[in-house]
């Protein structure tokens, strides 16, 4: 079992910056995919990012260029910074792991084994 803990979330103007962090326990997390989704208030959760240990990320249209994945397998740890942040970023951030590889489905929730509890971000406009 894996358990995930998503921190750093919080109230931030637009065009500011956030790191979230994930922190997982249980087991190593080292060759699972580990993503984000969010989810703003009536909508379905939404594919964010997500990244392997060896180096393979993809990132959503919606965020590229703005946030990045980065994770350190030695603290069990994966990151998602978040710059230039818009109103519309507003949501609850969720971590989640996968034993699919870079060519699965990655972007499909479905595919994700263990998920952490979630983080609200608001960005204010």
């Amino acid at each position: 079992q894996v358990q995930l803990r998503e921190s750093g979330g919080g109230l931030v103007q637009a065009g500011g910056s956030l790191r979230l962090s994930c922190a997982a326990s249980g087991r190593t997390v080292s060759n699972y995919g580990m993503g984000w989704f969010r989810q703003a208030p009536g909508k379905e959760r939404a594919f964010v990012a997500v990244g392997w240990s060896g180096g393979t990320t993809y990132v959503s249209g919606s965020v590229k260029g703005r946030f990045t994945l980065s994770r350190d397998d030695a603290k069990n740890t994966v990151y998602l910074k978040m710059n230039s942040l818009k109103h519309e970023d507003t949501a609850v951030y969720y971590c989640a792991a996968t034993s699919t590889s870079p060519f699965g489905n990655s972007n499909y929730e479905g595919t994700y084994e263990y998920w952490g509890q979630g983080t609200q971000v608001t960005v204010s406009s």
